[in-house]
C-alpha cells in the first residue's frame, strides 16, 4: 500500500525522535537528511540498527529525489527497499514507459545514505564500485551535491 507523502513525513520524524541520541549538543533536523544521517552514525559506530528504520531512511530518500527531480529517464533502484524514476541531468534523455529502462543506476542501502549525507562522493561511489550503472544518462552526481 503506497503512503501519502504527509504520512512518510510523520513517519520519518518519529524515527529521527527515536533515535535522536540522548546528547542535547547534537541536534538533527526531522526529515529524510536528519534521519539518513542518524541511520548513517549508528552504522558508522557499528551499533545494531532496526532494518525498519534504513528501509524508512531509503523509501524517504527516493520519494525526496522523485519530488525534486522526478522523470523517466533514469531509474535509480536500492534494492531491497525502494526505486524510483527520476530525470537526467537536463532531461534532454529519452523515455521509458514499460520494462527495464535503458538508463539504471543500482546502489545498496548505506551507499545511498550515505551519498544523501556527504559522507561519500559521487566519484568515489563509481570508483569503489559501490554503483552499477547503465545507459548514457546514468549519471547522477548532481543530485547528491
Amino acid at each position: 500500500m503506497a503512503r501519502s507523502g504527509a504520512n512518510r513525513r510523520t513517519q520519518v520524524a518519529e524515527a529521527v525522535a527515536r533515535l535522536q541520541p540522548a546528547d542535547p549538543s547534537v541536534t538533527v533536523s526531522d526529515d529524510h537528511v536528519g534521519l539518513a544521517r542518524l541511520v548513517t552514525r549508528a552504522l558508522d559506530a557499528d551499533r545494531p540498527v532496526d532494518k525498519r528504520d534504513v528501509a524508512l531512511a531509503v523509501r524517504a530518500l527516493c520519494e525526496h529525489y522523485g519530488e525534486i527531480r522526478g522523470g523517466r529517464t533514469v531509474e535509480l533502484r536500492v534494492p531491497p527497499y525502494a526505486a524510483v524514476q527520476l530525470a537526467a541531468e537536463g532531461d534532454t534523455g529519452s523515455t521509458h514507459t514499460r520494462g527495464t529502462p535503458p538508463n539504471v543506476v543500482e546502489t545498496d542501502p548505506e551507499t545511498l545514505l550515505r551519498l544523501a549525507t556527504g559522507s561519500l562522493r559521487w566519484a568515489e561511489a563509481v570508483a569503489s564500485h559501490r554503483l552499477r550503472r547503465s545507459g548514457v544518462h546514468a549519471d547522477l552526481a548532481s543530485l547528491f551535491e
